[in-house]
């Protein structure tokens, strides 16, 4: 075993294998800080070239690309507001009020640093306990999934700190769009009005780019903030660039939170990521006495990568994908007569620890490069709006047109644009209506999944421990936020953190 261990070592450090990971690392920042160009789409586009390569590696490249995109979706949204992937949302929220105040280096920084640390717990979780937490996920069957995913949606209240009911109707529209399309159990249309091109559903990714992009280009091009209307520079201070040890000591909790809550709920397959970010975000701010931005930025971002580290365990140890980029993963194992598993373990533990110090590589090899670039990556901010919100506008429509090749999602997109901007004129929050699209089909999925498999009684939800402990923390969740809003006892601002 030992000798297997420093031999896979060895075989990671290779010169192929560090030039692989390298420019995995590389074209995962650039899909991940691009609207519309999910990570996903980045897999498939590198995985016909890993058919030729040595099966190290390709799992090399296609690690150090899942690695990366995960944190360069969050440059684009501390920066501009707009996230390059779904689960970098939730980043946007603090990340982008960081920047604001002239401190986008250290807001970036506290992103780089947790997502490493996230995903170094991730790695930790996967090499010690992988087998154990794999049985906890099988036991999450429909009812425990709906039970989490409620969760997720119990959190709009949190994300609606000017007016509660706004955010709850910014919710239900959110859920009434994705009502939208073909029913996922009896194909009938709902609400397509004839429209063939609807019956697919409305995609998550032109609706996200749309509500946070093109509010925010209309806002900056007029040189106004998209939430006060008040006017701004072009130019502005960066901050500093890295924080310093003291600080990344008083964001361990918040870090600690969402790298456990990205490992635990990125091994339930279906689960997803952006239900482990804005989760793990909402349980930082909890356990804080005041609205910490930092703590914002780095729960979510160590959960972004924690998510990767654990959607590896089901699928190496189950050959169950934890979400749609493991089953590339897995598709790329078994071009390579590698089937994932427990038979992967006994027959080919060599490639097994060469995954595992592969992982620890890209994660390396993702913080130096992020590191050594972020002045690169600040100097957008110096870009005049007049030339950057026109580029990132093109960015937006081609991003929205090669989800599916279509127009009609680059319509979609700016449908969800225009919508945003009012919504924002008149004080409705987008996230809840984002959390609600996104989160919703799985809602309804899982549901009636679990009332089909119980023969239509609701007493499933409540006499499954782990369902029932979901539901009672998602109300709780949802009814304390309006008993203090009632009540008028809010929680202290940002400002009060002491630093």
């Amino acid at each position: 075993m030992g000798s297997d261990i420093f031999a896979a070592l060895l075989e990671v450090l290779r010169l192929p294998n560090l030039a692989a990971t390298a420019a995995g690392v590389l074209f995962g920042l650039f899909i991940g800080s691009t609207p519309g160009l999910t990570i996903s789409l980045g897999m498939v586009l590198v995985l016909p070239l890993t058919f030729a390569m040595d099966p190290v590696t390709s799992i090399c490249l296609l690690l150090g690309l899942y690695t990366a995109g995960m944190t360069g979706g969050s440059f684009s949204a501390i920066l501009l507001n707009i996230p390059g992937t779904p689960s970098a949302s939730a980043t946007a929220i603090d990340g982008f009020e960081m920047t604001k105040q002239n401190r986008a280096g250290e807001a970036l920084g506290t992103a780089i640093v947790s997502s490493f640390t996230g995903g170094l717990i991730g790695l930790i979780c996967l090499v010690s306990i992988a087998p154990l937490i794999a049985r906890v996920a099988l036991k999450f069957g429909s009812a425990e999934l709906f039970a989490l995913v409620l969760l997720g949606l119990a959190m709009i209240c949190s994300f609606s700190q000017k007016s509660r009911i706004k955010g709850l109707l910014a919710g239900i529209l959110g859920l009434i769009i994705m009502i939208v399309g073909l029913d996922p159990m009896s194909g009938t249309p709902r609400f397509t009005f004839g429209t063939v091109r609807l019956q697919a559903g409305i995609h998550f990714l032109p609706a996200m780019i749309g509500l946070f992009a093109i509010p925010q280009i209309i806002n900056n091009i007029r040189g106004c903030d998209s939430e006060t209307g008040e006017c701004f520079d072009d130019e502005q201070k960066l901050g500093r660039i890295l924080p310093g040890f003291r600080f990344f000591l008083k964001r361990m909790r918040a870090i600690l939170v969402g790298a456990i809550l990205g490992t635990g709920i990125g091994a339930i397959p279906g689960a997803g990521g952006p239900i482990a970010v804005f989760l793990s975000q909402h349980t930082a701010k909890k356990l804080k006495k005041c609205d910490d931005l930092a703590d914002g930025v780095a729960a979510p971002e160590a959960a972004n990568n924690a998510v990767a580290g654990g959607a590896l365990i089901p699928m190496l140890t189950l050959g169950i994908p934890g979400d749609p980029i493991t089953a590339i993963l897995l598709g790329a194992l078994t071009i390579h007569g590698l089937i994932p598993g427990p038979l992967l373990f006994e027959n080919n533990a060599f490639f097994v620890y060469c995954i595992f110090w592969a992982v620890l590589l890209a994660n390396v090899l993702n913080l130096v490069i992020c590191l050594s670039s972020i002045k690169v990556w600040i100097k957008v901010l110096n870009v005049p709006q007049r030339i950057l919100m026109p580029l990132i506008f093109i960015l937006c429509i081609v991003g929205s047109f090669s989800l599916q090749n279509s127009f009609f999602d680059t319509g979609i997109m700016l449908f969800f644009g225009i919508l945003a901007f009012f919504m924002r004129k008149f004080g409705f929050p987008i996230v809840p209506l984002l959390l609600a699209i996104i989160l919703g089909p799985a809602l309804e999925e899982h549901l009636r999944m679990a009332l089909i498999i119980n023969q239509g009684s609701p007493s499933v939800f409540f006499t499954r421990p782990i369902s029932l402990t979901f539901i009672l923390i998602a109300v709780v969740s949802f009814v304390v936020p309006i008993i203090r809003s009632l009540t008028g006892r809010e929680r202290p601002g940002e400002g009060e953190c002491a630093e």
